[in-house]
């Protein structure tokens, strides 16, 4: 995804009341978070946010560009209406280009395991992970290929592909996929065994 610009302006008078006559107007009511917990109120084209972010992911860098000043930062929180469903205010969590941040990426599983055409269950214990690097090298999202998977295997967080400039910080044996038989089978299984084993031997 090639990077995002929105406009925005700052916004001199704050409330329930202005924010209201900013989205009649068209606009969305935001405020900009700093590293340094300093916020900054600001309002930007409704139509071009929602179209602009469609796609994004909780670790998508977006440029806000303010005056003659531009800003990366990430969305922290989108919050909507109970009524409607529509965005009334946009949270930003601001980065600076040259430190290293904390995040967290998302996992994007793709394909269907082998193992799961022979009857197995796919499962997915996380999707996401915990990593920090620049904010130039931060990844979008993770995907994740899980075609080649068997029964019985799994694809843990040491596995995953990613640029050597990002260190990870979840634990490297966390599970990220795995397929495992059906539960059904697997009982079914059991009490065969345990049948087997408990049958009384024959004399010859």
């Amino acid at each position: 995804m090639g990077n995002i610009v929105l406009t925005a302006q700052n916004r001199v008078k704050t409330g329930s009341g202005p924010s209201r006559r900013s989205r009649v107007q068209g606009r969305l009511p935001a405020v900009m978070y700093g590293r340094t917990g300093k916020t900054c109120s600001i309002d930007l084209e409704t139509s071009a946010f929602v179209n602009k972010t469609k796609n994004i992911s909780k670790s998508t860098i977006l440029t806000i560009k303010i005056d003659n000043e531009t800003h990366e930062v990430f969305v922290k929180e989108i919050q909507r209406s109970i009524l409607t469903g529509n965005i009334v205010h946009v949270d930003f969590y601001e980065v600076e280009s040259g430190l290293a941040l904390r995040t967290k990426v998302e996992v994007r599983i793709h394909g269907t395991p082998r193992g799961v055409r022979e009857g197995g269950i796919l499962e997915l214990p996380i999707h996401e992970i915990e990593v920090e690097c620049l904010p130039k090298d931060l990844p979008e999202r993770i995907d994740v290929d899980v075609s080649g998977l068997g029964v019985n295997q799994s694809i843990h967080v040491h596995d995953l592909a990613l640029n050597e400039a990002v260190r990870v910080i979840s634990g490297l044996d966390q599970v990220v996929a795995l397929v495992k038989f059906a539960k059904a089978e697997s009982e079914s299984s059991a009490a065969s065994e345990t049948a087997a084993s408990t049958e009384p031997e024959t004399k010859s």
